[in-house]
C-alpha cells in the first residue's frame, strides 16, 4: 500500500509540473492606471498640535486642592509637580512630531518617486518603463521555472523583452504513469513529445510576458523574444539563441481566450519568428525588427 500511495505521489506530482508549464499564461497581475498615481495628492505635512502641553497647562491652571491635601500642606508640593510637568509635556510633543515628520518625509518620498515613475511612463520614457516594470516584478513564478528576464527600449521606442528559458533543465526527460498493477512507470520522454511540450511552454512563457509588460505599460506593443541553449553548426558550441520572437499588440492579445487557446496555435495571431518541428525543436531565428512597428511606440 505504502508502494502504491508513493507511486500514485510520484505521478501526481509529475503530472501537475507538466500542468505548470502549459499554463504559464493563464496566470496574470492587474492592469495599472498610471494616470491614477499623477493624480493622487500628496501626503498632508503633520503640524505642531501642543496637546500634551495643552492638557499638562490646563491641569495646572485648574488644579483645586482636595481636602486631604489642604489638611497634610501638600498643595505647593502638588503644584510644583503639575508645574514641572509642563516641559516634560513639551518635550513629548516635539517627539512626536518628529516622529510624525520622519513618517511623513518617507511616505512623500515614496508619493514623489511613485508620481515622477508614473509621469515617465506616460511621457514614453524608455528608462522610466523599464523601473515600472521592475518595481512591479511580476515573473517571479515564472523564474522559479528557470527563466530569466530582461527589459530594453531601442531607438524606436518599442519596450523589448528578452527571456531564457532554459528548456532542456524545465522539461522533463521521463514520462510517469501508474500501471494497472498500482505500480510506478518510467519511460523515457519520445524526442517528439519532449519537444511537443517544450514549444508549448516556451509559447506559454512569451504569452505570459506580453500580457504582463501591456498590463504594466501603457503600450500598443511589445515585443518578447526567447532564448534557448542551441548548437551553433559553425562552432559547435551550445550559444543562448533566439528560438521564439513574437511582436504583441495589445488589441489581438486581450481578445484572446487565455483559458482555452493552444499556446503554440496562438502564434499565429501575432507577427511572429519561429522555426519549429516536432523531430527536430526549435531552430535558431531572427529577433522581430522593431523598426516595423515604430509608428506603433
Amino acid at each position: 500500500m505504502e508502494a502504491r500511495e508513493q507511486a500514485a505521489h510520484e505521478v501526481e506530482v509529475y503530472e501537475n509540473h507538466i500542468e505548470l508549464l502549459l499554463s504559464v499564461h493563464k496566470e496574470c497581475g492587474e492592469q495599472i492606471n498610471w494616470g491614477e498615481f499623477v493624480s493622487q495628492p500628496a501626503p498632508i505635512k503633520p503640524v505642531e498640535l501642543n496637546t500634551h502641553e495643552i492638557q499638562a497647562k490646563e491641569k495646572h491652571s485648574n488644579y483645586k486642592p482636595g481636602f486631604i491635601v489642604r489638611t497634610l500642606k501638600l498643595e505647593a508640593r502638588k503644584r510644583r509637580k503639575l508645574e514641572e510637568a509642563i516641559p516634560a509635556a513639551v518635550a513629548k510633543d516635539r517627539q512626536k512630531l518628529a516622529e510624525e515628520l520622519k513618517e511623513w518625509e518617507a511616505q512623500h518620498r515614496e508619493w514623489q518617486e511613485d508620481c515622477d515613475l508614473a509621469a515617465g511612463v506616460l511621457a514614453g520614457n524608455g528608462q522610466s518603463k523599464i523601473d515600472a516594470v521592475m518595481q512591479v516584478n511580476p515573473f517571479t513564478d515564472i523564474s522559479h521555472l528557470g527563466t530569466s528576464i530582461t527589459f530594453s527600449v531601442g531607438k524606436t521606442g518599442i519596450f523589448e523583452c528578452t527571456l531564457s528559458v532554459h528548456g532542456e533543465k524545465v522539461i522533463p526527460q521521463e514520462i510517469k504513469s501508474l500501471l494497472q498493477s498500482g505500480k510506478l512507470s518510467v519511460k523515457k520522454m519520445p524526442i517528439s513529445k519532449f519537444n511537443e511540450l517544450l514549444q508549448d511552454y516556451v509559447c506559454s512563457c512569451v504569452l505570459r510576458v506580453g500580457q504582463e509588460l501591456l498590463n504594466i505599460l501603457p503600450e500598443r506593443m511589445v515585443i518578447v523574444t526567447a532564448v534557448d541553449s542551441l548548437l551553433n553548426s559553425a562552432t559547435g558550441h551550445l550559444e543562448d539563441q533566439p528560438i521564439l520572437s513574437v511582436a504583441i499588440s495589445r488589441d489581438t492579445l486581450f481578445k484572446l481566450n487565455m483559458q482555452s487557446i493552444d499556446p503554440s496555435d496562438s502564434m499565429k495571431n501575432f507577427v511572429h519568428n519561429m522555426n519549429f518541428k516536432k523531430t527536430t525543436g526549435f531552430m535558431p531565428v531572427s529577433k522581430v525588427d522593431s523598426q516595423q512597428f515604430a509608428s506603433l511606440a
